[in-house]
């Protein structure tokens, strides 16, 4: 059984904040050795420092096996309540290099890809002509939603998400805010035979060569229950993939028929030859939040950028449909709604 331990004794006085790091550095690369290389110090410096850890806290904290150092219970929990108190100490700096100088600072977002391809640039532009010292990190999020161990780890600031369903257990610990909900529409080329059509029934499409979103996604799920809703077959996939660069790439051919979130083209209009075709599909609200970790301080530029996503979402020029508002109105052009031709963005 662990000892009782004594924090002003045996923690306040004698532990340090540069420990921590080795053993963090430790558990990071599994290895004394690769850690010691890391840090820059020698194999039997960190044996030292990990060697004292566990003195003053009588437990010990790394177990060695064939595959490398992994923490002990005990080490996991001194991992878990280490790392959130490092990463308040940071917000902390962060906080004061803002004080002295409000346009300095540094933001990690999380988002994927048809996130990062409508909502974003716009407000990163307008974030960094107004902030140009502060440097924004865009991390492409690949884990399933409410599941993002970047955010809960720290190693985010801030995700923006598409949201299917959460439930309350799978937000307990963090902040949701949604700032608009989506839908899904099908798009072809703006070259494609089916773009200058007026109407378009959803039998008439079952023979196409589709690109759709894995299976799993709301979007494929959202075009599934379209057909089904008709009792039609699902129509031909020839391309699963969440990439938007490459089916606006493929849909410029004409050949393709596929369905995007609707901002994606609606903020794109005038970059994507793409049109959206006039077709009736299921209403499915599909929610965009901002999500952040509770009980964690956010640095104020973070506050600042945050803002800026909410002012442009209830921006008309957006065009979107804030959480609880209306839908911005839009010029309807006959055989759908009309996205120009020019050049796609970088993936």
């Amino acid at each position: 059984m662990a000892q009782k331990i004594d924090w002003e004794s045996q923690i306040g006085r004698r532990l340090k904040l540069r420990d921590l790091h080795v053993f963090f550095t430790v558990v990071q690369w599994r290895s004394m050795a690769e850690a010691a290389k890391h840090l820059g110090v020698s194999q039997p410096a960190v044996s030292e420092i990990i060697a004292g850890l566990e003195h003053i806290l009588g437990v010990r904290l790394l177990d060695r096996s064939p595959q490398g150092v992994e923490p002990t219970i005990y080490g996991n929990a001194l991992l878990k309540g280490g790392t959130a108190a490092f990463d308040e100490l940071k917000q902390s700096i962060r906080n004061i290099e803002f004080l002295a100088d409000a346009n300095v600072g540094e933001i990690r977002i999380g988002c994927p890809e048809s996130i990062a391809a409508s909502i974003l640039p716009p407000v990163v532009q307008e974030f960094s002509e107004r902030y140009p010292r502060v440097l924004l990190h865009i991390n492409d999020i690949v884990s399933p939603p409410l599941h993002w161990p970047e955010l809960r780890e720290r190693r985010l600031d801030v995700v923006l998400e598409r949201l299917v369903r959460p439930q309350a257990k799978d937000t307990e610990d963090l902040n949701v805010e949604v700032l608009f909900d989506d839908d899904v529409v099908v798009a072809a080329g703006a070259h494609s035979r089916w773009a200058g059509r007026r109407k378009i029934d959803l039998a008439e499409l079952v023979d196409e060569p589709w690109i759709l979103m894995p299976s799993d996604s709301w979007n494929y799920r959202t075009v599934a229950e379209a057909f089904r809703a008709r009792g039609l077959p699902m129509p031909s996939i020839s391309l699963m993939t969440f990439s938007v660069h490459l089916r606006v790439n493929l849909l410029a051919s004409g050949r393709y028929l596929t369905a995007f979130p609707r901002s994606v083209l609606r903020i794109n209009a005038d970059r994507f030859p793409i049109k959206i075709l006039p077709l009736d599909l299921p209403a499915q609200p599909w929610p965009v939040a901002v999500v952040t970790l509770k009980n964690r301080t956010l640095s104020p530029v973070v506050k600042l950028f945050i803002d800026h996503l909410r002012a442009f979402v209830n921006s008309k020029a957006s065009g979107l449909k804030p959480a609880g508002g209306e839908r911005a109105t839009t010029k309807e052009g006959q055989g759908g709604e009309n996205v120009h031709p020019s050049s796609v963005v970088r993936s």
